[in-house]
């Protein structure tokens, strides 16, 4: 008997998958254990194993077509079995039914709805269209960083066309396809939608224009629907008319010979914006086409001695500023800690910490250990031993239900120049300082030249932003959703205390653990950070 196969959930936030490649086709043989597809999730591009025998009677999806999870994707079966009710059953007869009433009501004006609603074919163009993927759980949009190939280049599956600007890295955009490089949709430090095309490869010569129009049509069908737009231009195209030419002198400047000025819409746009004069520029692009690189890398020549005559002295205290895209890391911290914020109710807990005997120990450990152990690995280490004994604090704010976490993963704030990045320590409980160490040294390096993978920071069920080596005394810091708690550790600093009535220098650390009201009362994160005192301040406990 013929099964369905749908689309499973590969990972705990996936909706739905991309059908990155099939690798059975239709009439094949397919055996349990069989990979039958490549998916690409939320999370990674991973394997569709069939558990069914039989043949591969029916595929739902097209390659970079995506699915909702459960969603019908193929039939396995026997040869020549009918299938056609199954996938009634699972759907597609609740559709038509829905079509029915839509066609009566518009019997009246079915010659005019006919023409948008007939889709455009592209059963013959032997082309793909390339969109943007969602390369990590919070991509809404990418910025194409550079394209590593040009439009006419041959194509193999497997090679990295263009690196993508995501906000977590700049990341390797691969493609899944052979062929040659016929279209590209999106210029160099532009931003696309995840979804939006961003090129097209194919066989030589296939009219990707079409698909073009198509993929517009399936995206905008609503809007085709109207004729009223068709009058629009001839409307309009007689008041832009006198616009036309003074755009012109700006958007093509010429050299001196006469000759126009080869640059791209960017590179011009920004040279307007910073004032550079674009003949200056020499391009490092096709045939000597200035491109946003190049406008960004040119350094002015000494002003000619006529136009210095003119010039008068800058004026002292002149206002100045420049203005800047924000990068996508930049957009994605905007929005999640504005969100926390505002949706989760902070409060804050301070804590001194007297950390003699952490220097003492630290000094001692390191001796012997076959890595340098920092005061932020013995934070860590203590913070998750800390968790062990107060899991409330280890916990997530989930709507209507709250989750208290078993295991021990550990975010480690790590400034980087577009913003910051919070990779992850996996089972920090059950790792000795050692491994903390060399795993925390590993993943800021890795933060630093944007070379994390979405495991290096997802994951995470509390988290330590330390800005001591900025001598930075003590802060508050945003929760990092889905945390209910994130721990702000300030600098070491050498100071007078009291102890046991008498005076004395101390080496005192200060924290502060910032707690979402909603999971975290103050009693609870209380106790936590006097355990957290406790153990750094006697740090062999830490090994216990």
């Amino acid at each position: 008997m013929a099964e369905v196969i749908r689309m499973p959930k590969m990972s705990d936030t996936m909706e739905e998958g991309v059908i990155a490649a099939w690798l059975k086709k239709v009439g094949d043989s397919v055996k349990p254990g069989d990979i039958l597809a490549e998916v690409e999730t939320d999370k990674a591009t991973m394997e569709l194993e069939s558990y069914e025998e039989g043949v591969l009677l029916y595929i739902g999806v097209k390659e970079k077509d995506a699915v909702p999870v459960n969603g019908i994707i193929a039939v396995i079966g026997e040869k020549g079995e009918d299938f056609q009710s199954l996938l009634s059953e699972g759907g597609a007869s609740e559709a038509k039914a829905e079509e029915a009433p839509k066609a009566e009501e518009k019997k009246e004006a079915a010659p005019q709805a006919a023409a948008p609603v007939e889709k455009i074919d592209t059963s013959n163009i032997a082309a793909t269209v390339i969109t943007m993927p969602k390369m990590s759980d919070t991509m809404q949009e990418g910025t194409i960083a550079a394209w590593l190939k040009k439009v006419g280049d041959d194509i193999k599956s497997g090679e990295i066309i263009a690196e993508v600007e995501t906000d977590k890295a700049t990341m390797e955009l691969e493609s899944y396809e052979d062929g040659t490089l016929l279209y590209i949709g999106v210029e160099a430090g532009d931003s696309v939608p995840v979804d939006g095309v961003i090129a097209v490869i194919g066989e030589k010569g296939a009219d990707f224009e079409t698909l073009l129009k198509a993929q517009e049509q399936s995206s905008s069908e609503p809007e085709a629907a109207a004729p009223a737009p068709a009058e629009k231009p001839a409307e309009t195209k007689a008041p832009e008319a006198p616009k036309a030419a003074p755009a012109a002198s700006t958007a093509a400047p010429v050299l001196a010979d006469g000759e126009r000025v080869k640059a791209s819409p960017l590179a011009k746009k920004i040279a307007e914006e910073k004032g550079i004069d674009i003949r200056q520029v020499a391009g490092s692009g096709e045939n000597g086409r200035i491109v946003k690189r190049d406008i960004e890398n040119f350094v002015p020549a000494a002003a000619p001695v006529a136009a210095a005559a003119g010039a008068s002295a800058p004026v002292v205290g002149q206002e100045s500023f420049i203005e800047e895209k924000v990068s996508q890391m930049r957009k994605v911290i905007a929005k999640r800690l504005a969100e926390s914020k505002f949706s989760a109710p902070h409060f804050y807990l301070t804590m001194e910490i007297n950390m003699d005997k952490a220097i003492e120990a630290r000094k001692s450990m390191n001796e012997i250990a076959p890595v340098k152990i920092s005061f932020n690995d013995m934070v860590i280490k203590a913070a998750a031993a800390a968790l062990r004994q107060h899991p409330k604090v280890n916990s997530s704010w989930l709507g209507d239900k709250i989750r208290y976490n078993d295991h021990i993963h550990i975010g480690m704030a790590v400034a980087v120049e577009e913003g910051l990045l919070v990779p992850v320590i996996r089972f920090a409980d059950s790792k000795s300082l050692s491994q903390i160490s060399t795993e925390a040294k590993t993943l800021g390096g890795k933060a630093k030249t944007k070379e994390l993978q979405p495991k290096d920071w997802e994951g995470n069920t509390f988290t330590i932003s330390n800005l001591g080596m900025f001598g930075i005394d003590e802060f508050t810091a945003i929760i990092n959703p889905p945390d209910a708690c994130i721990l702000a550790v300030g600098g070491i600093k050498e100071t007078v205390i009291v102890k046991d009535g008498q005076m004395k220098i101390g080496n005192v650390m200060k924290v502060t653990l910032s707690c979402d009201h909603r999971v975290v009362d103050g009693a609870v994160g209380s106790a936590f950070l006097l355990t957290l005192k406790g153990l750094l301040e006697d740090p062999v406990r830490i090994l216990i």
